[in-house]
């Protein structure tokens, strides 16, 4: 990819000012954030950050074999490659990189998943309920990235951005369809995420953390928020609903509850045909509530279809194995966590039973 095809991936961002066009013919090697990771031929990014200005490692950056430099900066005395100036080089370093790696999330079905707590245990569960389903799925989170047969330690929840489209391209590379990625409050207020495609977004819940980088608790949920704004209008979306619901949904309430009680079902949920879920029976319980919301994330509404979870781990710990039986009723789904050895038909035609009780009723 040369300069100017790259710089073009900025769109209305891109600079008016004038570029030699014998520098926008030179190929990039790389997109780099870190001046002391530069190889010859990378595109330098240089962001103004908490305790740095990275323009001011540019010089070293160009001395390293930097082609061009972009920044929120006017150029300094001494630089003479391209610089390019930006309002926002984070905003700029995501779009650089997914540009750079062939936007890798478009041919990816990638469910981005955000909370307080929840999130490593349920990015276990949409890799599984994935992989169930016959589709490799990579894995980027707190304990592990996951590219393929390729397992190691992850240096931060969601990566930077060249990090993060770079591992999706190998994801790519190594046969996936999908990947099952958290995203933290920091990275999407950050914009690492930002040149992300996502399938669908989980949300698990909210709790106070994280103050030390957000200015308050309104802060952190705005940070939370962007990742549903970031969703394509037709992409499902998993928070789940509050225990306490209004009279007008209590019927449907009323359902997950009476379909939970049958023999041979742990908890049950309702979803509509967008992917939101109108109710469940699982409050209080994480590992299940876990469960629904990858559920839901992994889009793996398929009626009459079983899908083993197998056994997933919140980093070294176990959590329970279950089977979820996903039923259609009417203009819904239904959703059954089956406890241990329980008979998929046998609960299938209960559940049926019951609902065609409730309907009638």
């Amino acid at each position: 990819m040369t300069l100017g095809e790259l710089v073009g991936a900025l769109g209305d961002r891109r600079p008016r000012e004038a570029i030699d066009p014998a520098a926008l013919a030179r190929p990039v090697t790389g997109v780099a954030y870190d001046s002391r990771r530069v190889q010859p031929g990378a595109l330098f990014v240089a962001w103004t950050g908490q305790h740095a200005d990275g323009a001011a490692f540019a010089a070293d950056a160009v001395d390293r074999g930097a082609v061009a430099v972009v920044a929120e900066r006017p150029r300094p005395a001494g630089v003479t490659v391209p610089w390019i100036t930006v309002t926002d080089a984070r905003e700029a370093l995501a779009r650089l990189a997914a540009a750079f790696f062939g936007h890798p999330a478009g041919d990816l079905q990638v469910v981005g998943i955000t909370g307080t707590n929840g999130k490593t245990t349920t990015s276990y569960l949409v890799g599984s309920i994935f992989e169930a389903a016959g589709t490799r799925c990579g894995l980027l989170g707190t304990v592990t990235y996951r590219v393929g047969e390729r397992e190691f330690l992850a240096t931060r929840t969601t990566p930077e951005a060249p990090e993060l489209h770079g591992l999706m391209r190998q994801m790519i590379d190594a046969g996936c369809g999908a990947c099952a990625m958290e995203v933290s409050s920091h990275a999407l207020a950050l914009r690492r995420a930002d040149g992300l495609r996502f399938a669908a977004g989980v949300f698990t819940n909210l709790t106070r953390d994280h103050l030390d980088f957000h200015a308050n608790m309104e802060d952190y949920f705005a940070a939370k928020r962007r990742l549903f704004e970031m969703l394509p209008a037709d992409a499902p979306a998993a928070p789940l609903p509050p225990a306490a619901v209004s009279k007008a949904e209590a019927p449907m309430s009323e359902v997950a509850q009476g379909l939970a009680k049958i023999e041979g079902v742990e908890g049950a949920l309702l979803v509509a045909e967008d992917g939101v879920v109108i109710a469940h029976s699982l409050e209080g319980d994480p590992d299940k509530e876990g469960a629904v919301a990858a559920f839901v994330g992994a889009a793996a509404v398929q009626a009459g279809e079983t899908m083993s979870l197998g056994r997933f781990k919140r980093g070294s710990v176990a959590s329970p194995s279950g089977t979820i039986l996903v039923l259609r009723h009417q203009d819904y789904y239904v959703g059954l966590l089956l406890a241990e050895g329980g008979s998929p038909s046998l609960v299938a035609s209960r559940a049926e039973t019951f609902l065609e009780g409730a309907a009638a009723a």
